[in-house]
Order: C-alpha cells, then structure tokens, then sequence
C-alpha cells in the first residue's frame, strides 16, 4: 500500500511539513519525566528508525528539549504536542519545531499556532469536532483518543471527509498500523505503545529502540518500502 501525496502538497502552507509527515508516517508522542529523559528517548527512537517525534508539554523544559534534539537529529521531523497556552506554541516555534499538535480546536489557541507558521494538528473525534477544526484552518485533524473507535471508525469518518488529512493517536502499534493507514491516516502518533513509561523511567534504551524497530518495520511493510 502506499499513500497518496497531493501533486501541489509542497506548495501549500505547511505542505513540506506534511510531505514529510507522510514520508515518516510514524510520529513519537514524548511524554517523558524530564528533559534529559527525553533527549535520550529521542536518541533511542532515531537508533530505531523513528525519525517523527512530538515532544508534549507534560515534559519539562520543553524549548530545551527542542533545541537539543535539533542539534543533535537534524534531520528529524521535530514537534511540539500538547499545547494547550498560546505561549507554548511560540516558544516551541522559537525551539525548532516544525509542527505544532493540541488535544482539541481551540479557536484562539489554534490562531496563534497557526499564527506561528508551523504545521498545525489539531483534535477532534466527532464529525462536529473534525468540521470546527476544518473551519479554523488546521493542516491535519488528529483523530484522538483513536483508540475508542479504531481503524473502522477512521474509514467511516472518511466518507463524509475524504479529503482530510488525518493522524490517529491512541491505540495505534505494529500489528494494526497497516490498518490505520488503509483506513485513509496520513501518518499515526504512537505514545505509550512506542515508548513505555517503565522503559523511559529506568533508562531502558534497548527496549524503545526494539520498539521503534518494530514501528518501522510495520509502516515500511504497509507502504511497500522492501525491508
């Protein structure tokens, strides 16, 4: 399976973000206990293959994680998640990131994010949710938590929005992420199911890094990309 890329998607506001979004496919959902956790984690998951990554505001010190990770990962697909304060979305702008994602579709909220020039992601999970989002601007609709409807309630929200650009979070891993993608995602945010919290609390690299693996070898295999 491979997805589909609009021919004018580069030429768009936020459309080189989101070409490589699609080229990514998997995004990392960072929650982690404190920066440096989250540094390492980052350094685990690229090791892996995962080269998405959204670091959420319940970890601490945000633009320092940010700035960090640029430096040492140049090349990653680099986020910031959880923004729920206007400040959040212009200092993480500041930091480096590249894409900006919020639970839900704050109108002012998603102004200045949108204000900021990054990508925009924001939530929804009905109809009327995805249809407020749509109005505000916002590049893609996260479909959260995904995991109370799944893969099948993804495909029936694409038939009255089959042009939206969807990313589910919640519920996504290596054995159904074939199916997200079929059912028309874009790309998936993974949280826990990528990185467990026993594994960044004890330091335990080797386990997010097999995880990550074990992500990329799932999206690779659903687009066609030979191992």
């Amino acid at each position: 399976m491979t997805t589909n890329t609009r021919p004018d998607e580069t030429s768009t506001p936020g459309g080189d973000v989101l070409a490589r979004l699609r080229e990514t496919v998997v995004v990392a959902v960072l929650r982690a206990p404190s920066a440096q956790v989250a540094v390492s984690a980052v350094d685990a998951l690229v090791a892996g293959g995962v080269t998405g990554i959204e670091v959420t505001y319940s970890t601490p010190e945000v633009p320092v994680v940010l700035r960090e990770v640029r430096d040492r990962h140049p090349g990653v697909l680099l986020g910031a998640g959880t923004v729920r304060r206007p400040e959040h979305a212009m200092e993480a702008v500041a930091a480096g990131a590249e894409f900006l994602v919020s639970p839900g579709s704050l109108p002012e909220l998603t102004g200045v994010m949108l204000g900021t020039g990054a990508t925009v992601l924001c939530g929804a999970l009905s109809p009327t949710e995805v249809m407020v989002a749509l109005d505000l601007g916002v590049h893609v609709v996260k479909l959260f938590p995904s995991s109370l409807g799944g893969p099948a309630y993804l495909k029936a929200l694409r038939g009255p929005f089959p042009d939206v650009d969807f990313c589910p979070t919640g519920g996504v891993d290596p054995g159904n992420l074939a199916d997200w993608l079929a059912a028309g995602a874009v790309a998936v945010g993974a949280g826990g199911e990528l990185c467990p919290a026993r594994a960044l609390a004890v330091g335990d690299w080797a386990t997010v890094t097999a995880s990550a693996r074990r992500f990329r070898a799932a999206a690779d295999a659903a687009r066609g990309v030979p191992a």
